[in-house]
């Protein structure tokens, strides 16, 4: 579907592979998958059982995205240097065991170390799928593997909001972890199924660009998610250090991109000499793939994005259970499920410029639609219905821009376009997270800053007095009650502030689903970028196929 791919491939030959090396790799993406699933899911039980914040518990999320994110290129080179199906089965047995942790867990920064090790594992896996995919499956084959890949993701997400949810409220969170381990058995045990992938022992590792790397990934995820607790500009008291006065936030970011550009400088700089860069630079040397590596940024963060403010809203603000989440969701999820499946269909019929446009404004009309509907009442038709709409164009965009990039590069930078894919994503996951979170509080605090001020007889100083305005957050009418009762507030002050609060947090979920909906609106820009032409139209700059 892009420049560089030109073997055509029969219908004979797409039959001669069998498709069970394919269900393995679903199996072992279901397994990452539901792990990132299983937390949103579970937030409610969580902030339950360790007395915290949702915030709080969706710093793990950006702990293990963070770690995949910033060694999934270190990632690659060392599954080169191991051999893809070694590589697959060392991160599957660790990720196993970061689930017995995660399973184990006392308290929440040992739910942050278990997410960590997990993101450790993924590391080594995510660009392995590639890579066994691509020593699997050819052509036409190979394009329904990646849209399955895309599903067994969103599958997970199905899954997990199923059986965890189910799982949840009969028996805690602990027991989907377990769960989760005894699949990366499985996993482990089939995966000597695969063909062996010979090993490159003469491999270098980049360990300058390695460095470059995290660091810039890690600044950028960490003031991302700091925004909220240490100021978006002006430092907060709650902020370590501050720069100037300024928060150390927007310092990190800014200094997490210098240093990526310097990443990029440094590969530029080791191709001149000729010595291998940690990313091969081949991946992104067209503008179709630097679109298409933009666009998966982008909707890889509004999927995370909205699987954080649907559980919140239903778990926190509306008291319900997991599996009241599970229900409420199951369709979007499904309709992921069959997007990521099924757009390959429309691969011969229109460009991927063509799909992308469709895509991202698909995902911000049920988006807009989502605003506009939403109520204390979630379980409404078009409220289903809006999630519905959003999961067809996101599905479909998933599928889309992974098989531009795969089918752009030749087969022996299969594991380097699975690092990339594997940045990409996990940074968007992390980083999708931590905006929702930051946006969805930041508007609460402004609202209910806003209406308390134009409440005459709730005054100002008794504000102050009794109300830690620095530190609102999405909470319960239960839990705001019994804070409330350790106020000097009277009866009728009380019920005032518990109404401005029901009626801020439902316009903040509404706001910060417009925002998103506008970002995928400007989406439809970068979305311009990509290949215009259909496979059959594609031409010859590159005598090397991806497959």
């Amino acid at each position: 579907m892009a420049a560089k791919s030109t073997t055509a491939v029969t219908p004979e030959t797409v039959l001669k592979a069998s498709w069970l090396p394919m269900l393995i790799i679903a199996l072992a993406q279901i397994q990452m998958s539901f792990n990132v699933s299983a937390i949103p899911v579970s937030i409610g039980k969580i902030v339950e059982d360790f007395d915290t914040s949702p915030s709080t518990v969706s710093t793990a999320l950006v702990v293990y995205s963070l770690v995949v994110a910033g060694l999934v290129m270190l990632g690659a080179k060392v599954g080169k240097l191991l051999g893809a199906r070694l590589a697959f089965q060392i991160g599957v047995v660790l990720h196993g065991f970061s689930m017995v942790v995660m399973a184990l867990s006392a308290n929440t920064a040992m739910i942050y170390r278990a997410q960590a090790l997990a993101g450790l594992a993924a590391a080594l896996i995510v660009p392995t799928l590639v890579v066994l995919i691509a020593n699997h499956y050819k052509g036409a084959q190979q394009a329904q593997s990646l849209g399955l890949l895309g599903a067994a993701q969103a599958g997970a997400g199905i899954m997990a909001f199923l059986v965890v949810g189910v799982i949840g409220t009969l028996a805690g969170w602990r027991p989907s972890f377990w769960l989760i381990a005894l699949i990366a058995i499985a996993v482990f045990l089939l995966s000597f199924r695969f063909n062996p992938v010979e090993r490159e022992k003469d491999i270098k590792i980049d360990w300058v660009g390695a460095l470059l790397a995290a660091a810039s990934v890690s600044m950028i995820s960490i003031g991302f998610n700091n925004l909220k607790v240490w100021g978006i500009l002006l430092a907060s008291p709650n902020a370590p250090y501050n720069v100037l006065g300024m928060s150390p936030s927007p310092v990190l970011i800014l200094a997490g991109l210098v240093i990526g550009q310097g990443f990029f400088a440094w590969s530029h700089r080791r191709r001149a000499q000729g010595k291998p860069p940690l990313l091969a630079l081949e991946v992104l040397d067209t503008p179709q793939e630097r679109a298409a590596t933009f666009c998966l940024f982008i909707i890889a963060a509004i999927g995370p994005a909205i699987n954080f403010l649907i559980p919140l809203y239903i778990q926190i603000v509306q008291g319900g259970s997991s599996l009241k989440t599970s229900i409420a969701v199951i369709p979007y999820s499904l309709t992921i499920f069959i997007a990521t499946a099924m757009v390959v269909r429309l691969f011969d019929r229109l460009t991927p410029r063509q799909i992308g446009k469709i895509g991202f404004i698909v995902v911000a009309i049920g988006l807009v639609l989502l605003a506009f509907t939403v109520s204390n009442d979630w379980g409404t038709p078009l409220v289903i219905l809006s999630l519905m709409i959003v999961g067809v164009g996101e599905g479909g965009l998933l599928t889309l821009v992974f098989n531009v990039l795969v089918s752009a590069s030749p087969k022996r930078l299969a594991g380097d376009v699975g690092a990339l894919r594997g940045t990409t994503n996990n940074l968007a996951t992390g980083l999708g997270t931590a905006f929702a979170s930051v946006l969805a509080v930041s508007l609460l605090s402004l609202i209910i800053f806003n209406s308390l001020d134009r409440t005459p007889f709730v005054s100002q100083e008794v504000v102050e007095e009794t109300i830690d305005l620095d530190s609102i957050d999405f909470v319960s009418n239960e839990q705001l009650d019994e804070a409330l009762e350790e106020t000097d507030l009277t009866p009728m002050q009380e019920a005032t502030v518990v109404a401005i609060n029901i009626d801020a947090r439902l316009r903040a979920l509404k706001l910060s689903f417009l925002t998103l909906a506008g970002v995928a609106v400007l989406s439809i820009f970068p979305a311009g970028g990509m290949p215009d032409y259909l496979p059959d139209e594609v031409p010859a700059t590159s005598s090397e196929s991806p497959s």
